[in-house]
Order: structure tokens, then C-alpha cells, then sequence
């Protein structure tokens, strides 16, 4: 979660356009808990359906010239291909598009989620005491996520030939491909489990979303400990490739000067996977 856009113009914009959606959608927004993604680009709000059901409206924003592709359309995407993931995750139930002055907007309307996320930061900055049956349901739903078909990629092996040799100095490692939601961390997960922000989900690497969880727990030696209890594939031949990537990626992010708080265990598990 982001603090509003420090621009007033793009706060208001996109306030008037996220209630326009909620008239066109027929819901009531409720007051507080605004949500605001980076620099402004998404606006989301708690809002009741008129037969009074709790609902989420998201709206995103873009150039005109660029509301299109794997992150405009995932959270449509999803639902067709994924639906509720046997109550795993908040089924969409209405989408909003409107374009004003070169400006594409689109209003997702889903389910709410009544828990609250496990963490207000992807990086988990405490450990968590979660059930094993948590982690078995994790385990499980990526691995119905996995199995998916689809062309949307959410890993470029483009991207793992330029960026593995870049952050790690090993050659990108030969990848076997799957299906996965593609930004797995603590701020997209709730317990009972479900699985938020399908943006980004497409083709990567076997392993990408263990892996990811993986880098933004880190900090946490004991939830670390679960996370690769429920996830064998991490430290193995299958899943060097994923980790290698997720590894590159957010030492991309350090050295862009974000997740610092990463990089010393960053470094270490490079050192690791070089090794490997």
C-alpha cells in the first residue's frame, strides 16, 4: 500500500474516475480504507454490491496508447481461466472501462476478502505461526495454478539471459516452464488462504512462485524454515532456474534503490545459488 500521489491533479483524477466506476457499476463505496497503488496508478476502496454483499472496487489507470497486455488484463484473465480456485481467490464480478483525455481507466469490481493480509509490506518483517494446513493449501492451489495453460508470460527468458549473468555472474540456467500467479508475497496472501493481485500471473520458470516467497521472507529465519518445508522444489536441480531469476529480480530492485533491507541475504543466497 502506497500514500496518495504526491500530484493533487492525479489524486483528484483518479478519486472522480473511481466514482464514476462505482455508479456505472452499481455499488455503493464505503467510507475510509482507500488503497493506492504506486505513483497513483490504482485506487481501491471497500463498497457494498445493492443486494448489500461486501465487495472491492479497484480502478488502474493508463496511457491510452498502453491499456493493453498482461498486467491491464489480468485480473479478467484470471477469472476465465481460474475462476474462484475452489474460494482461494476473490472472483471479479463486474469490470468498468472508460477512456478520458488520452487516459484508459478500468474499474474492477471483486468479492472482499474479509481477512486482512498478512503483512502490510511484501517483505515480512515478523514471523508468522501459521497451521500446516495453511501451508499444504498454498502448496496445493499454486500447483492447480501451475498445471494452467496460457500464453501470457510472466518471465521473459529475454530477461533471465540479460539478468542472471548481470546480478549473479552465472549463465541464466535451463529453465523447464509453467503457469504461476507471478507475485507471491505477504501482501497478497491471507490466512484462511486466499490469494490476492492476479496482475501479473503467466508462464515463468517452475518454482517462480515458491521462489518468490521465498526472497521476501528473508528476514525471517523461522518462516523461512516453512516456507521451504512446503516448498521441496527450493534448493533443488528443478527450481535453480526460478530462483536464480527471482534472485536477479530483486537484487534489480536494490540496486535501483529499493528492498536495501534485502540486500545483505540477497547477496548470500547468490553466493548460494553460484555455487549450485
Amino acid at each position: 500500500m502506497y500514500s496518495p500521489p504526491p500530484d493533487p491533479d492525479t489524486e483528484q483524477r483518479m478519486r472522480a474516475h473511481h466514482a464514476r466506476a462505482a455508479r456505472a457499476l452499481d455499488v455503493q463505496t464505503e467510507p475510509g480504507g482507500e488503497f493506492w497503488g504506486w505513483a497513483g496508478r490504482t485506487l481501491g476502496t471497500p463498497a457494498r454490491t445493492t443486494a448489500g454483499a461486501p465487495a472491492w472496487l479497484r480502478l488502474v489507470s493508463a496511457p491510452e496508447d498502453k491499456a493493453s497486455g498482461k498486467l491491464w488484463d489480468g485480473a479478467l484473465d484470471a477469472q476465465r481461466t481460474f475462476g474462484d480456485l475452489d474460494g482461494h481467490r476473490p472472483p471479479l464480478l463486474g469490470v468498468y472501462d472508460a477512456i478520458d483525455n488520452a487516459t484508459a481507466y478500468r474499474a474492477e469490481l471483486s468479492a472482499r476478502v474479509a481477512e486482512p493480509v498478512l503483512s502490510d509490506d511484501p517483505v515480512l518483517q515478523h514471523d508468522l505461526q501459521l497451521p500446516d494446513s495453511w501451508w499444504t493449501g498454498l502448496a496445493e492451489v499454486l500447483e492447480k495454478v501451475s498445471a494452467a495453460g496460457t500464453e501470457r508470460v510472466a518471465v521473459r527468458q529475454q530477461y533471465m539471459d540479460r539478468a542472471i549473468p548481470e546480478f549473479l555472474g552465472i549463465p541464466a540456467p535451463t529453465a523447464t516452464w509453467s503457469t504461476a500467479h507471478g507475485d507471491v508475497h505477504w501482501a497478497n496472501l491471507t490466512a484462511p488462504l486466499q490469494i490476492l493481485d492476479w496482475e501479473a500471473w503467466g508462464s515463468a520458470p517452475v518454482g517462480f512462485d515458491a521462489a518468490m516467497l521465498y526472497a521476501y521472507t528473508l528476514l525471517q529465519p523461522d518462516t523461512l524454515a516453512r516456507v521451504r518445508a512446503a516448498f521441496p522444489i527450493l534448493g533443488s536441480p528443478a527450481g535453480l532456474a526460478a530462483e536464480a531469476t527471482v534472485c536477479a529480480q530483486l537484487l534489480q530492485t536494490v540496486a535501483r534503490g529499493d528492498n536495501l533491507n534485502l540486500e545483505a541475504p540477497l547477496r548470500h543466497w547468490a553466493e548460494e545459488l553460484r555455487h549450485r
